[in-house]
C-alpha cells in the first residue's frame, strides 16, 4: 500500500502543524514535506514482579539476535550487563516518499541508553560509560540522530547482509522507500533506520497473579490500553485470550491451551493494522518477534497507547512527514505458579534444555522465586542456578565486546 503522492498545500501545512502541537515531532519539525510519510513499529519488553510492577533485570544477557553489520554501543558497560526495567526492542522506522528527499532524524529515550543502530548514526548520546539503570536517571536522555538520509525511490536496493538468517530482515519485507545514509565513513542502505535500547521507566501497564489463579491487569496511565492479549505456552500447546481495551483493570482467567501460533499471528497483524500500519508492515512485525512473543511462559501482549509512546521516546523528523505512524506492542512477562514449578522441576532434574526455553527471563524468575523460597535446601539450589546464569551473562557480554 503506498502512501499518498499529492496533497493541497494548505492539508500539509495543517498536517505538519496538527503533528508538532501533538507532540509527535520535535520543535524544529517544520518546514513539512507533501509526500513523506513515516511508520513506525517497535517493543517494549518488561518483566513484572511479584507486585505486578516492572523489575530490573539484564536485558541484554542473552546471545545477540542481530546481524554482524549492526552498530552497538561498546564500553564496559556491556562487560556487566546493562540492567533496566524496559528493553526497547527493534524499532524500525519506514519512509516513504514519490521523490528523492534527504531528511534528518533524531529519536530520544527517556532515560534510557540506545544500545544498536543501523545505519552507522550522525551522533549518539551519552557516550560516557553505564553499567547500572540507577545511572540513567543521572544523565540526559539517551538519543541517536541521522542527519542526511536520503529517501531514494529510484534507489536500487543493495542492502548488507551476513552468511547466516536473522530475523532482522523480516523487517525488510514491505514497500517502504529503500534509504541512503551518509556519514563520515562513507555510505550505507537500509530498507528502514533501526535501535535499540534499555531504560529505567515503568511501563503503562501491571500485572500480578491473584489467589485464585487469575490474573489482575491495571493500566497506569490516562490514555486506554488499546487492546491486551494474555498469551501461554508450555511445550508445544498454546493458548492466548484478547481482551480488548483496558480503561482501568482487567481479571483474566488462563486461556485454554487450544489455539496455534498462526492464529494469534493473524489476530495480531489485524489489531495493527487498526492502529495504522499497512498489511505488509504489521506482517513484518509479526514474523520478525514471531520467535520471541510466542515462546515458552506466560505474557502480556498489548498495544502502547500512542502518548506513551511518544512521551518517552520523542521522534523528530526534518522536513516533516506529512503523516507519522508509530505502532509499539508492550511485552509483560508474567512469573506465574506454573512458570515457577516448570523451572524448579528442571533444576532438580538437571533439565538444561527446560531452562534454555526461558532464556534472559530466567534470571528474573530465578530471583522472584528466590524472594518467595523459605525452604534452606531449595534456596540454594536456586542461588547455584542464578549463579550460573550470572556466569553465563559474564562470559557473553565478555565475547560481546
Amino acid at each position: 500500500m503506498a502512501p499518498t503522492q499529492t496533497r493541497p498545500i494548505f492539508c500539509v501545512l495543517l498536517a505538519g502543524c496538527f503533528a508538532l502541537s501533538s507532540g509527535l515531532l520535535g520543535t524544529d519539525a517544520c518546514p513539512a514535506s507533501s509526500s513523506l510519510t513515516a511508520h513506525e513499529w517497535g517493543t517494549f519488553t518488561s518483566i513484572a514482579g511479584d507486585n505486578g510492577q516492572a523489575v530490573d533485570w539484564s536485558p541484554l544477557t542473552g546471545s545477540t539476535d542481530l546481524p554482524s553489520f549492526v552498530e552497538h554501543f561498546r564500553n564496559a558497560g556491556f562487560k556487566l550487563g546493562l540492567r533496566g526495567t524496559v528493553r526497547m526492542e527493534t524499532p524500525v522506522l519506514y519512509l516513504y516518499d514519490s521523490q528523492e528527499e534527504t531528511v534528518s532524524v533524531k529519536v530520544s529515550f527517556y532515560k534510557g541508553l540506545i544500545t544498536e543502530w543501523y545505519p552507522r548514526a550522525s551522533r549518539v548520546e551519552p557516550s560516557t560509560s553505564l553499567n547500572d539503570a540507577s545511572l540513567y536517571s543521572k544523565q540526559a536522555d539517551g538519543s541517536v540522530a541521522w542527519n542526511s538520509v536520503t529517501v531514494a525511490p529510484g534507489l536500487r536496493a543493495n542492502f548488507p547482509a551476513d552468511t547466516s538468517y536473522n530475523h532482522y530482515y523480516a523487517a525488510r519485507q514491505t514497500s517502504s522507500t529503500p534509504l541512503l545514509v551518509k556519514t563520515s565513513a562513507g555510505e550505507q542502505q537500509e530498507k528502514f533506520l533501526f535501535y535499540r535500547g534499555v531504560s529505567s521507566f515503568a511501563p503503562p501497564i501491571s500485572a500480578n497473579v491473584t489467589p485464585d489463579g487469575k490474573l489482575l491487569v491495571q493500566s497506569h496511565t490516562d490514555e486506554a490500553i488499546p487492546n491486551v492479549i494474555l498469551f501461554e505456552r508450555r511445550g508445544d500447546k498454546v493458548g492466548f485470550r484478547i481482551a480488548g481495551a483496558l480503561q482501568d483493570q482487567l481479571l483474566l482467567a488462563s486461556p485454554a491451551l487450544t489455539d496455534s501460533v498462526d492464529s494469534l499471528g493473524r489476530e495480531l497483524e489485524g489489531l495493527l493494522v487498526a492502529q495504522g500500519l499497512y498489511q505488509d508492515e504489521a506482517h513484518a512485525m509479526v514474523e520478525t518477534w514471531r520467535t520471541s512473543w510466542f515462546e515458552e511462559g506466560t505474557r502480556l501482549l498489548y498495544i502502547v497507547p500512542t502518548s506513551f509512546v511518544n512521551s518517552v521516546v520523542p521522534l523528530s523528523i526534518s522536513p516533516a512527514p506529512s503523516q507519522t505512524v508509530r505502532v509499539f506492542v508492550g511485552r509483560l512477562e508474567v512469573v506465574t505458579p506454573e512458570t515457577e514449578r516448570s523451572v524448579e522441576r528442571a533444576i532438580a532434574a538437571h533439565d538444561t534444555v527446560t531452562l534454555a526455553k526461558y532464556g534472559r527471563f530466567l534470571e528474573p524468575i530465578l530471583q522472584e522465586m528466590m524472594k518467595k523460597e523459605r525452604d534452606t535446601a531449595k534456596l540454594r539450589l536456586l542461588q547455584q542456578s542464578l549463579n550460573s546464569v550470572y556466569s553465563t551473562v559474564v562470559a557473553n557480554n565478555l565475547h560481546k565486546n
